[in-house]
């Protein structure tokens, strides 16, 4: 059955920007068999990106430097409910050829949609701090220069990474993978280099549980940095023209490469996130990474325990993870006011507006880690305003048609819905009581 909701008649879409098209499916069929079939990948890595950005590296390496091997699971769950999450975003795309906002503004009343889209744009801001603090901070640790110039400096880098948006759908897919690609062999790289994993101690992180206030603080940040509520609204922007298909048959043909896309996309994340909180809780065994932030502990630690090219492949994938993230935000960002509001600005303009929070940040001195860390709980805490609305609209088969959800997947959706809000009622507890 479906929920009570209001509704009013679709309006003609508007003119995207950079719209996100490849063609005909019976002519990208034509190329040929394997040029086809990469050519259906792509939308979910990009999509990835939001899921590895300097947030997680943030709360992944606290974690981790904090916790030891505690929150494996939270990590690998959170991974789990992403995967689902952005699986039922990119098949409303596929199905209505509408993306999550639009449908918000059509199918709700105007007040909730209006709410919807001023959490939104309050996630969006949380994102930038994240993304734009630590690609700074990355370049920071890699050249030496001061933070707040840095943050100049990536101001100009993020600007060219945009311009590859002007190009086309495939061009910006396979720069943002070839950074993905250098956040990875960073990751990698340091992960086998310090060594010293205690897999039977990652074996017991896997049994649910925490200890303490700091440990539930982190274990949302970890939540918040994953299940990203932007990702969410994006990526049924990236597969809801990409590929036009008329017939069913081609449709449900392009929803079994999505869940391939899907699939490859965040196992890919999840295994970077993975190794981000063991190399932090092998590079801080038995240690504490003290008054310093932990990034810039993990850092130093890096150079002085393993060498200096240690050290630098973790700072070239801070970066890379900042810069690519950033260009896939200010994209969701984009998507959320042109969905929620019927209204577009230049990407560059937006991009030069939701810089400034991140650079008064840089400016103040904060601790940069600590502040990573505070987005991703506020991200949490918008993570419920995105599902709740994705979980009821892809069970409707007057919207989805033959590609609605089947009971077992709108029930899985309900659970990763009622777990966030239960996580963040507790949250609000603590704050309370804190206080």
């Amino acid at each position: 059955m479906s929920a009570p909701i209001a509704t009013r008649p679709p309006r003609p879409a508007v003119k995207e920007q950079n719209a996100q098209v490849l063609g005909d499916f019976r002519d990208i069929r034509s190329r040929g068999r394997w040029r086809f079939r990469l050519a259906l990948l792509g939308p979910a890595f990009v999509a990835a990106v939001a899921y590895i950005d300097p947030g997680n590296v943030a709360t992944n390496i606290e974690a981790g430097a904090r916790t030891g091997y505690l929150l494996v699971w939270v990590v690998v769950l959170a991974n789990v409910m992403a995967l689902l999450v952005q699986y039922l975003s990119a098949k409303l795309g596929l199905a209505t050829g509408r993306n999550l906002p639009e449908q918000c503004r059509d199918l709700t009343p105007r007040w909730a949609s209006r709410v919807l889209w001023v959490q939104a744009e309050l996630v969006a801001m949380a994102t930038d701090l994240a993304e734009f603090a630590g690609a700074a901070l990355g370049l920071s640790l890699l050249f030496g220069m001061p933070v707040p110039l840095a943050g100049v400096v990536t101001a100009f880098v993020s600007f060219a990474v945009l311009a590859c948006q002007q190009r086309g759908c495939r061009g910006f897919e396979l720069a943002v993978f070839a950074l993905l690609l250098l956040v990875v062999a960073g990751f990698a790289y340091d992960l086998v280099a310090v060594g010293g994993q205690s897999p039977s101690a990652a074996a017991a992180g896997m049994v649910p549980h925490l200890e303490g206030e700091t440990t539930v603080l982190l274990a949302a940040a970890i939540v918040g940095a994953t299940v990203m509520p932007h990702a969410v609204y994006l990526h049924s922007a990236l597969t809801q023209r990409r590929i036009k298909a008329g017939r069913p048959a081609e449709r449900r043909f392009l929803l079994r490469y999505l869940r391939i896309d899907c699939a490859l996309g965040f196992t890919l994340a999840g295994a970077v996130n993975l190794g981000m909180l063991c190399l932090s809780a092998a590079l801080f065994r038995g240690t504490s990474p003290g008054a310093l932030d932990s990034i810039t502990a993990a850092h130093a630690d890096l150079g002085r325990t393993v060498g200096g090219a240690a050290a630098m492949a973790f700072a070239v994938a801070l970066l890379a993870s900042g810069v690519s993230s950033a260009s896939v935000g200010t994209y969701a960002g984009q998507v959320m006011m042109q969905g929620f509001l019927r209204r577009r600005i230049p990407l560059f303009a937006r991009r030069a507006v939701t810089m400034a929070p991140a650079l008064i940040v840089l400016s103040s001195g904060l601790p940069v880690t600590s502040t990573l860390v505070f987005s991703q709980v506020v991200l949490a805490f918008g993570i419920p305003f995105a599902l709740l609305p994705l979980v009821i609209f892809t069970r409707r088969r007057d919207l989805m048609g033959p590609l609605v959800n089947r009971p077992v997947t709108t029930a899985a959706g309900a659970v990763v819905c009622a777990l966030v809000i239960a996580m963040n009622a507790y949250l609000i507890v603590l704050m309370v009581q804190g206080s």
